[in-house]
C-alpha cells in the first residue's frame, strides 16, 4: 500500500468529523494565458453559492478551496488534488480546465472515492478514466460533429486547424467525419502549438488551399482573438473563406477584444450569453449586478454555475454527510430543465452532459458584438463519440 493509500485510510476513519462543512478542493487555472477559465469558474461557484446559501440544511456550510494549475501541467494538478484530498481533507473536486491535467486527476478520485465535477476539460475520453468523475461543461464532440454535419450543407470545402492536443484532435475528428458524412471534402488539415503558437505560417497554407470554410478549434480567450486578428490581417474572409468552429473562438467575454473581424462568423456551440431564454437573462443579469455591467458571463462560467448547482442537490439531499457512492448516483441523475444554456441533464451510463447544441452568429446587437442564436442543430445531444463507438 503507497503511502498516500495509507494517509488516506487514515482520514476515511476520521470522516465524520468535518461532514457537515463540506469541502470542495477546486483544481483549476488561475494564471498565465488561459487565466481566464478560472477567473470565470471562480465566479461562477461564488455567485451561485451567495445567490443558493440559504437553501443548505440548517449547521450545513460550504467552504472552497481552489489551487492554481497555472495551465496544462498534469504533474502540478496531480500534486495539487493529492493535496486537497490528503491535507485538506475535500468531500467533493471541482474544475480542472484542461484535459492532460484531468486524466492525471482521474486515478486519485477512484483510489480516494472523492467525486470529480468537471466544469471545463472537453475531450470525450476523460470520463472513462474513472467512475468517480462527472461532466458538467460540454464534449468537443458535442459541438464539432453537428458543426460539420451543418457545414457540409453549406460548403462544399473545408480546411481544419487545431490546436495540438485531446480537445483540438478531437474537434478534428468530429468535425471531419459530420463533413464528410454530408459528402464534404477536407482539403488539409494542421494542428498548431498548444503554447504561444505564431498563426501565419498555417493561416497563409489555408489561404493558399483555397477551401471555402476553415474550421478552427483554438481554447478560448486570448488565444482565440489572436487566430481571429490573423485570420482578418492575412485577409482570409476577403478571399472568400468562411470562418467556423466550436464556440470556443467567439467565447462571449473575448468579443469586443477581436473587433469587426468576429462579425459573421459561425460556431456551433451549447451556450451563448446573448440567448433570451428566461433563465439565460436572469443568470446574465444577476452576473453583471455582481461583477459589473461590463462583465460577460460565457461558457465556462455556465459550466460551472451548473456544476454547483449539482453539487448543492447533492448536499441538501444528504443534509452535508456526504457517502461519495451516493453522490455519484444523484450525479448521474441529475437534470435540469432551466438551465441558462437550456435543459441539461447527465448521462447516467457515461456521466457526460447531455445538452442542445446550437448554430450562432456574430453580429452587433445594441452596438455590441454577441453570438445570436440561429437555430438549434441538435436537442438533447449526448456525446457522439461514446455513442458511435457504443454502435
Amino acid at each position: 500500500m503507497n503511502t498516500f493509500a495509507v494517509v488516506l485510510a487514515g482520514l476515511m476513519m476520521a470522516g465524520s468529523a468535518f461532514a457537515q462543512t463540506v469541502r470542495i478542493g477546486i483544481v483549476n487555472t488561475f494564471s498565465g494565458p488561459q487565466a481566464s477559465f478560472g477567473e470565470m469558474t471562480d465566479r461562477a461557484f461564488k455567485l451561485y453559492l451567495k445567490l443558493h446559501d440559504k437553501e443548505l440544511p440548517p449547521g450545513v456550510k460550504v467552504r472552497m478551496i481552489s489551487r492554481d494549475d497555472g495551465g496544462p501541467n498534469p504533474d502540478k494538478a496531480k500534486q495539487l488534488a493529492q493535496d486537497l484530498i490528503v491535507r485538506d481533507k475535500v468531500n467533493l473536486l471541482a474544475g480542472v480546465v484542461f484535459t492532460p491535467n484531468a486524466m492525471a486527476v482521474a486515478p486519485l478520485t477512484q483510489e480516494a472515492k472523492v467525486p470529480l465535477v468537471i466544469t471545463n476539460a472537453g475531450t470525450s475520453v476523460i470520463t472513462t478514466r474513472s467512475p468517480y468523475l462527472v461532466r458538467t461543461s460540454f464534449t468537443l464532440w458535442q459541438s464539432s460533429y453537428p458543426l460539420g454535419q451543418w457545414a457540409a450543407k453549406k460548403f462544399r470545402k473545408a480546411y481544419t486547424l487545431v490546436s495540438d492536443y485531446g480537445p483540438g484532435h478531437d474537434a478534428e475528428e468530429a468535425f471531419i467525419r459530420g463533413f464528410k458524412q454530408g459528402r464534404g471534402e477536407v482539403v488539409g488539415t494542421v494542428r498548431v502549438p498548444l503554447q504561444n503558437p505564431d498563426f501565419a505560417p498555417y493561416l497563409q497554407r489555408v489561404k493558399d488551399a483555397r477551401p471555402d470554410a476553415l474550421m478552427v478549434f483554438i481554447p478560448a480567450g486570448r488565444t482565440a482573438t489572436a487566430v481571429m486578428k490573423t485570420f482578418g490581417e492575412l485577409g482570409l474572409d476577403k478571399a472568400g473563406v468562411k470562418l467556423i468552429g466550436p464556440g470556443d473562438i467567439t467565447t462571449d467575454e473575448e468579443l469586443p477584444n477581436m473587433g469587426e473581424v468576429a462579425l459573421g462568423v459561425l460556431t456551433v456551440h451549447h451556450y451563448s450569453a446573448a440567448a433570451t431564454r428566461p433563465a439565460n437573462k436572469a443568470f446574465v443579469a444577476a452576473w453583471k449586478e455582481e461583477y459589473g455591467a461590463d462583465s460577460t458571463p460565457n461558457f465556462v462560467a455556465v459550466g460551472a454555475w451548473d456544476g454547483m448547482d449539482m453539487m448543492l442537490q447533492a448536499i441538501k439531499a444528504q443534509k452535508g454527510k456526504l457517502d461519495p457512492g451516493e453522490t455519484m448516483e444523484m450525479f448521474k441523475n441529475y437534470r435540469n430543465p432551466n438551465s441558462p444554456r437550456g435543459p441539461i441533464s447527465i448521462d447516467p451510463a457515461t456521466r457526460d452532459i447531455v445538452q442542445n447544441e446550437y448554430l450562432r452568429e456574430v453580429r452587433k446587437v445594441g452596438g455590441q458584438l454577441a453570438n445570436v442564436e440561429l437555430e438549434t442543430v441538435a436537442t438533447a445531444l449526448k456525446d457522439p463519440w461514446k455513442e458511435l463507438n457504443k454502435k
